[in-house]
């Protein structure tokens, strides 16, 4: 199912009325950015939460780009808009603390580190696979859209997905493997895992 157009409608709105589209993003602006993501998500077919998830993604900042269109004490304004169960899915994007996360993420009933609160929580299998797919759909976009990224955070990023991808759908897997396993100048399908760092770059 294609997420609702009033609802992405309403969604994109409010994403101007905070001015998402006046933010400067790689390949454009901040609203560009997330409607690609919102577009890549619906290209692996991710249901409707999903695709608002990805155009929403922003509202709270994330760990690599912590401009806030929205402070966490309008929680209830977002799912208004876009329902709960989408909203719930931008707060864990945005919530992630990376360096502490990252690491064990390919691993079941491992802890998810909360950057607003300090804490320490498990997901659900269901947040998991949407909080691995969505990361796949944000990182993908700026590979694609910025050579120089691709160049300097592919690597770490393969072996992040390469970690999770029974977490993620065969189509963003693929798209995974195509995109990040070699520098931007050389476009192939080849995988290779690598144990890269932990990636932390601005803009994300």
């Amino acid at each position: 199912m294609p997420a609702l157009p009033a609802t992405t409608d309403r969604a994109v709105t409010l994403l101007r009325d905070f001015g998402a589209e006046s933010i400067a993003h790689p390949g454009g602006t901040l609203l560009t950015h997330l409607r690609r993501v919102q577009a890549r998500l619906a290209t692996w077919k991710a249901r409707p939460a999903l695709r608002l998830a990805g155009l929403c993604h922003a509202f709270y900042g994330t760990d690599g780009f912590p401009a806030a269109l929205l402070p966490l004490d309008r929680r209830d304004d977002l799912a208004a808009v876009i329902g709960a169960e989408a909203e719930a899915i931008v707060y864990l994007y945005a919530s992630c603390d990376r360096k502490a996360t990252y690491p064990t993420l390919h691993q079941a009933g491992a802890a998810f580190h909360n950057r607003f609160t300090g804490r320490s929580h498990v997901p659900g299998p269901q947040l998991r696979r949407d909080f691995a797919e969505l990361s796949a759909a944000n990182e993908l976009d700026l590979a694609v859209i910025d050579p120089a990224f691709r160049d300097k955070w592919g690597p770490a990023l393969l072996a992040l997905f390469t970690g999770v991808q029974d977490l993620l759908s065969a189509d963003a897997w693929l798209e995974c493997r195509t995109v990040l396993a070699t520098p931007a100048s050389e476009p192939t399908n080849r995988h290779t895992a690598s144990s890269s760092p932990v990636p932390k770059a601005d803009q994300r």
